[in-house]
């Protein structure tokens, strides 16, 4: 089985930029093995990132915290093409259980060997009440548009694709790795927006950068 996780970020128009309503998670759909993103065309692409997950005992940078919801074996990949005021982002998965939800985000620091070392989620504009102990869950800081929210479905072969677009790229700061959650969709609702429970598999890929 192969888990291929693809994140493609192109400039798009003000009319087209967007990822659905905000508080709203990304709409999802299935595709199968081997699907290859069509937003934006290879040429774009200015970072790309492949890794294996394995357990925590011999993993390098694609971690598996729950072998069962996240199979070790399977493949990560990662490809990333900033444009100029917004970015999407495809998320395709291949070898993750059949028929099952699965929450993703990008999150701030790169994957460890406990999945709470990849640090909170990405955040655009930052929540100034969250902290270390205290996780951005207010609607208007923690919502599919300042965060990169990847929430997906997969078919009968564990198999499955979503895209989303936010309307900001990156400067100082951008994204360190892709976190998969336990929860079947995130949470939108005030002091549970964000939240999507446990992480099962976790992938270090800078958005930025070699």
């Amino acid at each position: 089985m192969r888990v291929g996780i693809v994140l493609v970020a192109a400039l798009c128009t003000a009319v087209g930029c967007g990822g659905g309503n905000d508080g709203a998670a990304p709409g999802t759909t299935a595709s199968g093995p081997g699907s290859t993103p069509q937003s934006a065309p290879p040429s774009e692409v200015t970072n790309r990132h492949v890794g294996v997950l394995a357990e925590v005992s011999s993993a390098d940078v694609a971690f598996t915290y729950d072998p069962v919801a996240a199979p070790s074996g399977a493949e990560l990949e990662l490809q990333v093409a900033e444009g100029e005021g917004s970015t999407t982002v495809r998320l395709l998965v291949d070898g993750l259980q059949p028929d099952r939800g699965y929450a993703v985000h990008a999150h701030t620091e790169p994957c460890g060997k406990t999945g709470a070392d990849a640090g909170p989620h990405y955040q655009h504009d930052q929540d100034p009440a969250a902290g270390p102990d205290k996780p951005s869950t207010d609607p208007t800081y923690a919502n599919p548009r300042n965060e990169i929210w990847l929430d997906l479905t997969t078919d009968a072969q564990g198999a499955g694709s979503t895209e989303t677009t936010v309307p900001f790229d990156f400067g100082d700061r951008a994204p360190a790795s892709i976190v998969v959650h336990e929860k079947e969709a995130t949470a939108t609702e005030p002091g549970q927006a964000g939240s999507a429970g446990g992480r099962v598999a976790c992938l270090t890929a800078p958005f930025t950068g070699a």
